[in-house]
């Protein structure tokens, strides 16, 4: 017998009718929060950023790549990275396939980190994704949203007991617990009018969730999402399932 409650056909309908109702409420609820997001103010990008992509030095405006509007996800490789942060990395596996149909709605959606450009693309070409992905080196990109953190600002968390899970994933980088936490992740969100960029939304941390779809699948399975307790993450890049 399962450690859960069971219960007959009838008990299972009676329950999931009040789980809809408050599924349907939580729907509502969303596409309320989505029309206040587009409602933000617009702000001016004043700051002459520059990227490195395939095809040259590049102005944040140059990205847009003949859309209107541009979805820039802050991926965690930094410079002394070999290789992009595995939770970055599962949610671009996300991010590469829905990259065609933003386009189709007048979005283009690009990868930003501060590695060398020739890490970044061999990293892409090891992972088969295919999207834009440009290195912000000698900008201040990151910085300016809050993706990237001096040592300074981290000593209290250097200071403190580090969780297993972040000494993990910075030896999976293959750098130290600093150069793996100065980076953070993010997803930025810019609107191109009359020549001008404007920033339009920032989100990180649990705001990048509808970009890591197997979290809301797992939250639909008996055992959701059991992380609880776990000393270390159980993502990994994807080539990496089932290797000791």
């Amino acid at each position: 017998m399962p450690e859960h409650r069971v219960g007959t056909q009838e008990q299972f309908e009676a329950a999931r009718q009040e789980l809809l109702a408050e599924e349907k409420a939580l729907t509502r609820r969303s596409d309320e929060l989505a029309r206040k997001r587009r409602e933000l103010p617009w702000v001016p990008v004043e700051k002459d950023y520059g990227f490195e992509t395939e095809n040259g030095t590049r102005a944040l405006a140059d990205l847009f790549d003949g859309c209107s509007q541009l979805l820039v996800y802050h991926f965690m490789f930094g410079p002394p990275y070999e290789a992009g942060c595995p939770v970055c990395s599962s949610i671009a596996d996300n991010l590469d396939p829905n990259a065609v149909h933003l386009r189709a709605r007048d979005v283009t959606l690009i990868c930003s980190s501060r590695a060398p450009l020739d890490k970044l693309l061999a990293y892409r070409e090891r992972m088969g994704w295919s999207f834009g992905w440009v290195s912000t080196v000698g900008s201040d990109f990151h910085r300016d949203l809050g993706f990237l953190y001096t040592e300074d600002e981290l000593r209290p968390f250097l200071e403190g007991d580090i969780p297993p899970t972040v000494s993990q994933m910075a030896e999976a980088t293959g750098t130290d617990v600093l150069g793996y936490v100065t980076e953070g992740p993010g997803l930025s969100a810019y609107a191109l009018y009359d020549d001008t960029v404007y920033r339009t939304y920032v989100t990180t941390a649990r705001g990048l969730e509808p970009a890591m779809a197997y979290y809301g699948l797992l939250d639909r399975t008996s055992s959701g999402r059991h992380e609880e307790g776990e000393q270390t993450h159980w993502l990994r890049r994807h080539d990496e399932y089932g290797k000791s």
